[in-house]
């Protein structure tokens, strides 16, 4: 109801343009699609005293249900990477196929990569190039793993089409990006034109035991993630092998707000625990080499 009253407020005022940033995210399923219906119909039937809307979101889906134009934009800067028009009439049914390929071309365009970054050799040019200032997005060791284990198994068995496992595991595509990207980051899986396919250190970590995928996850984050090698040779090369925070912290925020700093920090350390690689106190916010975990 707090969110129909929002509804309401903006348009009795009878603006030109609504514009709506994720008005149905807080909402729990059935409820948000009921407010998406109602809204709709009352749009189709010319009761709505506007004459546009602008919509902010991440579920595709919802971007294709709702919109008649969808732009697809790019992070870190901010940027339209690609324009789709949607000529479905409404109402829009999830099952029909046009519905489908257009989610499918939404996925394809916010996954593509440049020809450069997708030359078949060597390996490491299909794969983005970071160093100890790119931002970190926390993605749980679970979240990981799960998403590896899936996209492992049948049917999928190592390649998997991104709307499609979104939706066998019910994830928004705000959800399930972030974990593609860090396998992607940590050479776990490539992303490319809507599929995640595993690589041959997925592929391993996937039928691995939890000590094996440590050591796995350990490799993999010590040579492909700089921040985690830095962190980690900074204490080998201490004699009490011990560093405070704020070491870390002050060197990240020379490139990144300190809210930034913080999230890829405390990502670095979620990943380190994971794979034994290095610790972190809380309570005494330093990095150690001792009982690492």
């Amino acid at each position: 109801m707090r969110q129909r009253v929002g509804f309401a407020r903006a348009l009795v005022v009878h603006p030109n343009i609504l514009l709506m940033d994720e008005p149905f995210s807080a909402l729990d399923v059935l409820t948000a699609e009921t407010l998406r219906t109602d809204f709709l119909d009352l749009w189709s039937e010319g009761r709505l005293p506007i004459k546009g809307v602008i919509l902010v979101t991440h579920n595709i889906e919802e971007a294709v249900l709702m919109c008649d134009r969808i732009l697809v934009f790019s992070t870190n800067p901010a940027q339209i990477v690609s324009e789709i028009k949607v000529d479905l009439p409404q109402p829009r049914n999830r099952l029909d196929p046009r519905f489908r390929d257009l989610v499918e071309r939404i996925y394809v365009a916010m996954t593509e990569r440049s020809a450069a970054a997708t030359r078949a050799t060597p390996l490491t040019e299909r794969f983005p190039k970071i160093g100890t200032d790119t931002v970190l997005t926390r993605v749980s060791a679970n979240l990981l793993s799960g998403l590896i284990e899936a996209v492992a198994g049948p049917p999928y068995n190592g390649k998997a089409d991104l709307p499609v496992i979104a939706s066998s595991l019910h994830m928004e595509v705000d959800d399930l990006f972030p974990v593609a990207e860090a396998l992607q980051m940590l050479r776990l899986a490539e992303i490319e034109k809507g599929d995640i396919r595993l690589t041959d250190a997925g592929k391993e970590f996937a039928g691995a035991t939890l000590d094996d995928r440590k050591k796995l996850f350990q490799h993999q984050l010590l040579t492909y993630v700089p921040l985690a090698a830095h962190i980690r040779r900074v204490l080998q090369e201490r004699a009490n092998h011990i560093a405070p925070r704020s070491r870390f912290l002050d060197e990240l925020e020379d490139h990144m707000t300190t809210d930034t700093a913080e999230q890829t920090l405390r990502a670095v350390v979620a990943w380190a625990r994971f794979a034994e690689a290095f610790a972190y106190d809380d309570d005494s916010q330093t990095f150690s080499l001792e009982n690492p975990g």
